[in-house]
């Protein structure tokens, strides 16, 4: 049994969310798709989406 992960990469965000990768980005920026920053990696807290 896989156990579901509790945060996602920005790539994996933008798959679930079917938009592109930069534009993820974008809405990170804008602060529409709230992060977790863990030194240079941005988490995506899947209660989120």
């Amino acid at each position: 049994m896989e156990e579901e992960k509790l945060t996602l990469t920005i790539e994996e965000t933008a798959k679930v969310l079917g938009i592109g990768r930069n534009l993820a980005y974008d809405r990170v920026k804008t602060g529409d798709i709230p992060v977790i920053k863990i030194g240079r990696r941005l988490l995506v807290p899947r209660r989120a989406l």
